[in-house]
């Protein structure tokens, strides 16, 4: 359903975020993060962050579920792009740091424990992860695409059931698209 979404929708998604300044959310991901880092971009869509990692000197590796955003993020950023879901991550203490920006909302409720642990898993201590949510604390559909929202609760609640992590902050932002009134819940956790 959500992967269908992307693959008719590809080029009006690409183009109403590859553009979205960002900058705002980087420096609380970045700002301990050595330039040598090793980024995985999970759920990369157009590929807009992964290319201002890049820009930064960062190492970058990014996976999407749509082929269709697949082949647009390689285009931008000049990566090779993986087709992959996260299920298909099976690194283990891989990544210096994983980046999640409005990618995991999209897994089931029922399957987001198991996902955050597959991550944890490819994270390495001490690693960084910025992750983010619309705000709210309902599972639902809207435009063909299913949302899990989440809240300071709800993201207490994911946490506590994994073991190695940890959050080091979280804040609400409202959507960066000026067309946009949503609030989002941005994290940032550290594998212990």
């Amino acid at each position: 359903m959500t992967i269908d979404y992307y693959q008719q929708n590809a080029d009006e998604f690409f183009n109403g975020t590859i553009n979205v300044d960002m900058s705002n959310i980087y420096q609380h991901f970045t700002n301990d993060l050595p330039t040598d880092s090793l980024i995985l971009d999970a759920g990369c869509g157009s590929g807009r962050d992964s290319k201002a990692f890049l820009d930064m000197g960062y190492q970058v590796e990014a996976f999407d579920a749509s082929s269709e955003m697949v082949k647009r993020a390689s285009k931008h950023t000049g990566l090779d792009v993986k087709y992959a879901v996260f299920d298909d991550v099976t690194a283990i203490d891989k990544y210096d740091a994983i980046w999640c920006c409005a990618s995991l909302l999209h897994v089931p409720e029922s399957d987001l424990p198991t996902t955050l642990l597959k991550l944890t898993d490819a994270l390495k201590p001490n690693g960084i992860w910025y992750l983010s949510f619309k705000y709210g604390s309902e599972q639902r559909e809207k435009d063909g695409r299913l949302f899990t929202d989440v809240n300071e609760e709800r993201l207490a609640t994911l946490v506590s059931a994994m073991p190695h992590a940890e959050v080091k902050r979280t804040w609400i932002t409202e959507d960066n698209r000026p067309d946009r009134n949503e609030r989002w819940i941005n994290a940032i956790l550290v594998k212990r």
